[in-house]
């Protein structure tokens, strides 16, 4: 069977019934059949024959065999033990390819290590080898993916992946949108992002009920190396946008409680030049990082520990 035949919804559905699956709703399995779409997705990776790829989501290994044909290695994670058997025997004639049937996570905020043992023996090999995420990621786990892949050991150069469309509109929105969040700041501080493209559910099989996106995030090493503790700017977006509707000043007094004082959240804001009626979703990605790089040394001035109470 060549690739080209793989992955339709005729053959998909012909080679579940033959086995007597059906697809898993709460893994996430929503197969990209239109061919030239899986084809725009491997070609929006901007794969070279030195890569790693990291692929969560193995499925039938359509894509898998789209990469494989370019990278070096592809290092392709499938949880579904049935969908994992299936892939093995469409992927058996190639050599470069590393089938991990476990889940890519070991808990929201952390890789599995088995993952990243993997992807450390392919990188290895060689000092020129890069890695990258090209992926149909499934719903449920696009968002930690995505986001714990730019702060874990081993970062991509660049991710890619189907998403939900509501899922892309976060990463790339502006300051003042109803999109506009955590997700965004973390994502533009370390990425230029970009929606590749829209898909509509009639290219899935079965159809999800919401619209996707193909997304492409190329990491800019610059804009990294600038932010002085990763860790902390991480833990920052994410508790400055625990409460969107709430000032900036009230949402600061509760994620420093135990470390900072009202008045020296005052003297943070203020020394930033943050008004009474502020909100984190009103302030763009160099605002945010800023801010937060004041909070850090306010809490290094005073001899408190760099942390936040996630």
């Amino acid at each position: 069977m060549n690739r080209t035949a793989r992955q339709t919804i005729s053959y998909l559905t012909h080679r579940f019934r033959d086995v007597g699956l059906e697809p898993n709703r709460r893994h996430g399995q929503n197969f990209l059949v239109d061919l030239n779409l899986i084809e725009l997705l491997a070609r929006s990776a901007k794969l070279k024959p030195n890569d790693v790829v990291l692929e969560v989501g193995t499925g039938m290994g359509s894509l898998t065999s789209l990469l494989a044909e370019i990278a070096a290695q592809v290092v392709t994670v499938e949880i579904d033990e049935h969908l994992y058997q299936l892939a093995q025997e469409e992927l058996e004639s190639f050599d470069n390819i590393n089938m991990l049937h476990m889940d890519a996570l070991k808990n929201k905020n952390h890789f599995n290590p088995l993952v990243l043992d993997a992807l450390k023996t392919a990188l290895e090999v060689s000092p020129d080898r890069q890695l990258k995420l090209a992926a149909n990621l499934p719903y449920n786990v696009a968002t930690p993916i995505l986001s714990n892949l730019l702060i874990c050991e081993l970062v991509p150069t660049s991710l890619t992946a189907t998403i939900q469309l509501e899922l892309a509109d976060r990463i790339i929105a502006s300051p003042g949108s109803k999109d506009y969040g955590a997700l965004s700041v973390w994502m533009q501080s370390l990425c230029e992002c970009e929606i590749v493209r829209t898909l509509p559910p009639t290219v899935f099989w079965p159809q999800p009920k919401v619209d996707s996106a193909i997304i492409h995030l190329e990491q800019v090493i610059e804009r990294r190396n600038a932010i002085p503790n990763l860790k902390f700017w991480h833990d920052y977006t994410r508790v400055i946008f625990f409460h969107r509707r709430k000032f900036l000043r009230a949402v600061a007094i509760s994620a420093f409680r135990d470390k900072l004082t009202k008045p020296e959240v005052d003297e943070v804001l203020v020394s930033q030049n943050m008004t009474p009626q502020a909100r984190s979703e009103q302030l763009s990605v160099e605002t945010h990082l800023g801010l937060c790089e004041a909070f850090r040394q306010k809490l290094i001035a005073l001899g408190k520990q760099e942390a936040f109470l996630l």
